[in-house]
Order: structure tokens, then C-alpha cells, then sequence
């Protein structure tokens, strides 16, 4: 009777989760096309290395300033039709990027900075939106793995697409990058707005699979309770910056982050500039930490996910994963004591296989937060990584226009998984919901 049952359970949660990765696939994407563009954007139009770094920021300054905003319009009127709105937007300002070398030669870094720094604004409720819809979609047992699937979304976006985006900077030009990867975000979002339901409201859910949800934890009603018109409000933001857990748990992502950044910046220029290497190889080259990316954020929630079921503390569950991945991505330092092009793009394959185990602290959101506030929980968490996200580019720039290279930059970066590993070992301590007021009701 059992087998029969899970035979007859339905798999909407699955086709969720695969769109899911596909959105978030196109936004990191877009994120990582400047680092694509920028080598032969900067040779024409006379970019400099600081300059790049700060539009590489660009995107993160307003990605910070959109998080609480972001994870308030989430809980107030639902992730599906915000995320939904955000992506059609962010693919429009993608698009408009391709025709910054139409305008005047002056203004050419000033109007990039703005574009990026809008879609960055735009693009906030992406990963707080993630967060909330897995936290409807999932039961605690398999939230791990959904989380750890989705984050791999960014390794996807390389293999698919910046091999992709390498070949039309090589073979068209670099403006064909923005137009191309705008048009493919805006179907997308035509796609999205067919496709995409809360659990109760899925046309192909059943019963079966929305009774598998619910008992396992499921928050199946989203985050908006019919009839509050929820306020943002300064105490919710106090009960997670006065936790000790919360702030060691915001650590750990802003170090995480510093290394996604990297990759997503200044990596195909380190090939490039600092490896000499050719743009269309580094599109292939750079797959190869990607692939070990994806492994690693997928074993990361497979190994959290057991160690629930096997009756492990969610403490142990969640940071064995991420401590051991944080101390492997440190090994990017090494490419510092290489010769070899290839030893140290394999010392950034291991480090991204660390950094993808880690990536199961995505998943705290929907551990630790109160129903009501998962969108902005999920907000404030990831400002912190948004942060780093406007550091680690910076420093990078001055970094290699200061000292022409990248050593001083690639130990930046490796000192970032250290401090990720002592603060979820010293200063996180048991993992736990934070305790907040209780859940607004509907008037009566």
C-alpha cells in the first residue's frame, strides 16, 4: 500500500524547484556577464581595472539596499508574483546594456553603473523569494537537498551559459551578450507567470503530495495571511540582529559570498589577464569548477538531508556541510604557489566544491524563521552576502591595480572560508527557531 501510494503522489514540487533553477540560472547569468563582456567592453571603450571593479559592484550596492524591501514586498504580496515582476524587470535592464557603446563616450562607465546598480535593485527578491518558495514546496526532510539544487543554479549558469556568452564575445560581439541573454530572461518570465503556483492553488498537485507537504512541515499557504496588510517593522529586524546564532549564521554568508563573487567577477579575467589565456577558452576552462560547483551543492544538501533522517541534531546537520566546504574553498589561496595554468584552475575546482558544500546554509532561512517572516528573513540574510558582493570586487580592482597582480587578491578570498568555518564552530552554537511575536491574524 505504501509503494502503491508514493506511485500515485504527484511531483509538482519537482517541476517548482526545475523552474526554480532555470530563473535562477538566467539571473546569476546575467550577473556574470559583465566578467564575460568585460575584457573586450574595457579594451574598446577604455575601462580601466578600478573602474571595472566598481561596476563589477554596481550590481551589489543596490542588491543590498533591495533586500529588506525586497523580502517585505515578498511576505505582503506573495513570492510567485513578485519574483515573476522582478524577472521580466532585470531582463529589460540586461538588455539596455548592450547599447551603452551607442551612447556618448563620456558617460559610457556612468550609464553601465546605473544599469547595473537598477538591475541589481530589481534583481533583490531572487534569493529570499528562492527561500520562501522552497519553504512552501518542501518538507523539512528534503528542504536540504531543494535548497542545495537551486543554489546550484549559479554553476549552471556557467556551464550553459557562459561557454555560451564566450563564444558570442569570440564570434559576434560583446553587446550580442546583453541583447542575447535579455531576450531569453524575458520569455522566461512569460513562461514564469503560466507556469508558477503556490502549493494549494497548482493546478497539477494532488492530494496526496499537498498532505506529504503539510505533515512534513510545508509552510503550503505561503507567506501571506488573506486579509493583514503586513508593515514592515523595526522590531522584526530586531529579533534577528540580537541573536548570537543569526549574526554567526550572516557571517558565514558574507564569507561564502566573497567566493561566489569572485567567480562571478574576476575569474575569467584572472585566466585571462593574469593566465593568459584566451576569452573563448576561459568560457570552456571556467566550466570545469562549475561541474565541481554543482557536485558539491548538490552532495552538500543530499549529506545535510541524511544526516536528519538518521536522526543527527539539525545543528550537525546543516554545518558539517558547510564547515568542510568553507576549509576546502580556502584552498584557491594555492594558486598563488603555481606555475601551471591548469593546477590552478584546479585549485579553484576544489575551492568551488567547498563553496557548493556550503551552500546548504541557504536552508537556515527556513529553519530559523518564523512563518510570517521567511521573505524577509530571507532578505536580511542575503544583504549580508550582497555586502561582500561589494567588497570583494572592489578590493579585487585595487588589489591587481596596485600590484599588477592577482596574489594578494586570491589571499582576500581564501582568508573569507576560514572565517566562515570559526564562526559557524564558535559563534553560531545550536541551531534553532529565533523566537519572535506572534503571527498577525486576519481581521475578523
Amino acid at each position: 500500500m505504501g509503494l502503491e501510494t508514493a506511485q500515485k503522489r504527484s511531483r509538482a514540487r519537482y517541476t517548482t524547484l526545475a523552474m526554480l533553477v532555470i530563473a535562477s540560472a538566467v539571473a546569476l547569468a546575467d550577473r556574470a556577464n559583465l566578467s564575460i563582456a568585460g575584457s573586450a567592453m574595457s579594451a574598446e571603450l577604455g575601462i580601466s581595472p578600478v573602474e571595472l571593479g566598481f561596476l563589477f559592484s554596481a550590481f551589489s550596492w543596490a542588491y543590498v539596499a533591495g533586500q529588506l524591501p525586497a523580502g517585505w514586498l515578498l511576505d505582503r504580496f506573495g513570492a510567485i508574483r513578485v519574483y515573476g515582476i522582478a524577472l521580466f524587470g532585470w531582463s529589460v535592464l540586461t538588455l539596455a546594456q548592450g547599447f551603452i557603446g551607442f551612447g556618448p563616450v563620456g558617460w559610457v562607465v556612468v550609464i553601465l553603473f546605473a544599469l547595473r546598480f537598477l538591475m541589481g535593485f530589481v534583481e533583490a527578491p531572487l534569493s529570499p523569494g528562492n527561500s520562501s518558495i522552497t519553504s512552501s514546496w518542501f518538507p523539512v526532510s528534503e528542504r536540504g537537498t531543494a535548497t542545495s539544487i537551486y543554489n546550484s543554479a549559479q554553476y549552471v549558469a556557467v556551464l550553459v551559459f557562459v561557454p555560451f556568452m564566450g563564444l558570442l564575445v569570440g564570434h559576434v560581439n560583446w553587446e550580442s551578450v546583453f541583447w542575447v541573454m535579455g531576450v531569453i530572461g524575458i520569455v522566461l518570465s512569460v513562461v514564469w507567470a503560466k507556469t508558477m503556483h503556490m502549493p494549494k492553488l497548482h493546478p497539477k498537485i494532488n492530494d496526496l503530495e499537498l498532505a506529504h507537504l503539510q505533515e512534513g512541515g510545508a509552510n503550503v499557504d505561503g507567506n501571506v495571511v488573506q486579509g493583514v496588510r503586513r508593515k514592515a517593522r523595526i522590531a522584526d529586524l530586531k529579533i534577528f540582529l540580537t541573536s548570537r546564532q543569526m549574526l554567526g549564521i550572516y557571517v558565514g554568508q558574507y564569507c561564502l559570498a566573497s567566493m561566489q563573487y569572485f567567480f562571478l567577477t574576476w575569474f575569467p579575467i584572472y585566466l585571462v589577464k593574469g593566465r593568459g589565456m584566451d576569452i573563448v577558452d576561459v568560457g570552456f576552462v571556467a566550466t570545469l569548477p562549475a561541474i565541481a560547483g554543482f557536485i558539491g551543492g548538490i552532495l552538500g544538501g543530499v549529506i545535510s538531508d541524511a544526516l536528519t533522517r538518521n536522526g543527527y541534531s539539525l545543528s550537525v546537520a546543516r554545518k558539517v556541510p558547510f564547515v568542510t566546504g568553507m576549509l576546502l574553498s580556502s584552498s584557491v589561496l594555492f594558486c598563488n604557489y603555481v606555475d601551471s595554468t591548469y593546477a590552478a584552475v584546479a585549485f579553484v575546482t576544489l575551492a568551488l566544491f567547498g563553496k557548493g558544500l556550503g551552500a546548504v546554509n541557504f536552508a537556515l532561512i527556513a529553519d530559523t524563521s518564523p512563518r510570517h517572516l521567511v521573505g524577509f528573513a530571507g532578505g536580511l540574510f542575503n544583504l549580508f552576502g550582497s555586502i561582500s558582493g561589494i567588497v570583494t570586487p572592489i578590493v579585487i580592482g585595487y588589489a591587481v591595480a596596485v600590484t599588477g597582480s592577482f596574489t594578494q587578491a586570491l589571499w582576500f578570498v581564501a582568508a573569507h572560508g576560514m572565517i566562515a568555518a570559526v564562526s559557524y564552530l564558535f559563534v553560531v552554537g545550536k541551531i534553532k527557531p529565533v523566537q519572535a511575536d506572534s503571527e498577525p491574524q486576519p481581521a475578523r
